[in-house]
């Protein structure tokens, strides 16, 4: 299971947002809570970030990984028996 990234027990906080007018009849018309679906969102959006900023630091190991690969080799070569 995945640790958390950010504190869960924190408290909440009001803030003011500006939305299309449109989207938000629409999300009140079924029901969605605001609050809850820009929590998962912003989740969303900061794991992606971590996953980028992830792959960006460890670019050059990657890259060195698939050059590898794509020369017939592989890590596991000296210990295969097949």
């Amino acid at each position: 299971m995945q640790e958390s990234f950010y504190d869960t027990q924190a408290p909440k906080k009001s803030t003011n947002l500006s939305i299309n007018s449109d989207l938000l009849r629409k999300a009140r018309d079924y029901h969605i809570n605001l609050s809850k679906a820009l929590e998962q969102r912003l989740i969303e959006m900061l794991l992606e970030e971590k996953r980028r900023e992830w792959r960006e630091g460890n670019r050059e190991a990657i890259e060195a990984y698939n050059h590898r690969v794509q020369a017939g080799r592989v890590f596991s070569d000296g210990l295969r028996r097949f």
